[in-house]
């Protein structure tokens, strides 16, 4: 089982010796192996509550838990993915994948199966010994990625992964991350200012407020897709024109824009 739970959560940053809330009160309840994607306004806290998971940032009110153990510290139940690659530049596909797998004292014979499995799996099968200059954003994610899972965390916090990436290498890299989160279920936190990615890839979707960020309204996406017999696993050209999503997609984008109205000047 791993969950995470925000308690009533607030931030607060100082900046030129006045406070600055930026987190308001945010209380949410990630399910085990649930996938749900934030979206709101840029400032709106959204990176900040996945910092706070991972524990890269604390509150100044409330608390995070992760399995029902406040979060204190980053630790080895969870994994980041960031928007920024992250790997190390002189280390190959292969020993950026072996890396933490090599901290957390697995065997060899253990970790080159890990290494091996994840690399079929990310379709990266061919570029073990390429060194990350040599590879496309697209597959430099894709190693992040695949680092990631083989560490086999139980949480998987991810800030904006596709962010850097063309048009059509991300949508390549949302049809990838549904297909691994199919095969290896976990509880993930996923940062985004796309509303269609995150309707094709959350079970629930997020909507904050413009700062002090608040949580506006929580999108049931799972049920929808399954009353629909909408498929998950569909490539996204074969959902994205479907009536339940363009319909989900339509309410987030003017949730969205009511927040971007109020902030207008």
């Amino acid at each position: 089982m791993a969950t995470i739970q925000f308690n009533n959560v607030s931030r607060m940053f100082q900046r030129d010796g006045k406070d600055f809330l930026i987190l308001d009160r945010i209380q949410l309840l990630v399910q085990d192996q649930e996938f749900v994607a934030i979206v709101g306004p840029s400032g709106c806290g959204k990176t900040t509550c996945m910092r706070m998971a991972a524990g890269l940032e604390f509150p100044s009110n409330g608390s995070v838990k992760v399995n029902d153990v406040v979060v204190t510290e980053p630790g080895p139940d969870r994994a980041v993915v960031f928007q920024q690659f992250a790997l190390f530049p002189w280390k190959t596909v292969h020993d950026n994948i072996d890396f933490g797998l090599r901290s957390k004292g697995i065997d060899k014979e253990e970790r080159e199966r890990l290494i091996t499995h994840y690399i079929d799996l990310m379709s990266l099968k061919g570029y073990e010994s390429a060194y990350p200059h040599q590879l496309s954003g697209g597959m430099q994610q894709r190693v992040a990625i695949a680092r990631a899972y083989a560490l086999n965390p139980q949480v998987l916090l991810m800030d904006e992964p596709f962010g850097a990436l063309d048009a059509q290498t991300r949508v390549v890299m949302q049809e990838e991350l549904v297909k691994l989160a199919r095969k290896n279920p976990r509880t993930v936190l996923f940062i985004t200012h796309a509303v269609e990615e995150a309707v094709y890839l959350a079970d629930r979707v997020v909507v904050m407020t413009s700062r002090p960020g608040k949580i506006k309204e929580i999108l049931d996406v799972k049920s929808v897709r399954e009353a629909e017999q909408w498929d998950r696993h569909s490539k996204i050209e074969d959902v994205m024109d479907l009536q339940s999503f363009v319909h989900l997609r339509t309410r987030i984008w003017k949730s969205l824009r009511e927040e971007h109205v109020g902030t207008d000047h």
